[in-house]
């Protein structure tokens, strides 16, 4: 059976999560931004759609609002917003507590994180997407798991503490290896290079990782601990003083994880 949902924001979240939940049989009844235009825009695919941008909701027909906002608008939203009886509010963020909602004028308070990144506008298969689950009542638990269950094949109820470790985890994993991508495609053109010279050796890499487990992948020259060719690569790098202190932290943390 389908739900009633509300949808609190338009950013890649929102868009990603909307767009899963009504091709799986519930309803998007409402689209909340604090710039209607935004709403508008956003609702445009969602025929029963009303756009709004007070929080008030008493007048409409949603039963489970879902807020897909920046983490630090979690509670001034919880404490600001106006919810019909007895319906069910659910955060999307992997690092703000279930707590977070605690002013929200309803006890059917809950965590509906999906662990992966987004990006408007580029589709992601989220039957592919572990959802992070919590909730405060076992109405709340109902309806999480109705709704993870309807969208994606893994699920799992984890605690605030859990959830934290996990977005950590991700950031690490995910956030800071993107970024090594992007400095190594910045040097790469400054030398009038190609950054699609490096794409089959990051699949590789990742898919072993995935593979034999990251641990079991590495290679280079801290893992070799050949300091010659680490000195000469760390030369190289001095003109620019937080990427050679980024290169030695790194190398110097390879080199000790591999050597206990």
């Amino acid at each position: 059976m389908g739900h009633n949902i509300g949808i609190i924001g338009t950013g890649n979240v929102a868009w990603h999560l909307a767009r899963s939940l009504e091709n799986s049989g519930h309803i998007i009844s409402t689209i909340y931004d604090r710039n209607i235009d935004k709403a508008k825009k956003f609702g445009l695919d969602y025929f029963n759609a009303v756009f709004t941008n007070t929080l008030d909701f008493r007048n409409t027909e949603a039963t489970v609002f879902i807020m897909a906002i920046s983490d630090d608008a979690i509670e001034e939203v919880a404490q600001a917003i106006i919810l019909p009886d007895n319906t069910h509010l659910f955060h999307t963020s992997g690092t703000k507590s279930i707590e977070s909602l605690g002013y929200a004028r309803t006890e059917n308070i809950g965590v509906f994180y999906p662990l992966q990144t987004f990006s408007k506008g580029k589709q992601t298969d989220l039957s592919r997407v572990p959802f992070c689950l919590e909730a405060e009542t076992e109405s709340s638990e109902r309806i999480l798991k109705s709704l993870a269950s309807s969208i994606s094949k893994e699920y799992h109820f984890v605690d605030s503490r859990q959830r934290a470790v996990i977005h950590l985890s991700a950031v690490i994993a995910c956030n800071f290896s993107n970024h090594m991508m992007s400095i190594a495609k910045g040097i790469l053109e400054s030398n009038d290079m190609n950054f699609d010279l490096l794409k089959p050796l990051i699949a590789e890499t990742i898919n072993k990782a995935l593979a034999i487990g990251p641990e079991n992948a590495q290679t280079g020259p801290a893992r070799r601990k050949d300091l010659k060719t680490l000195d000469k690569q760390l030369h190289s790098l001095e003109s620019d003083e937080s990427l050679s202190k980024i290169y030695e932290v790194i190398s110097q943390h390879i080199i000790d994880y591999y050597s206990e």
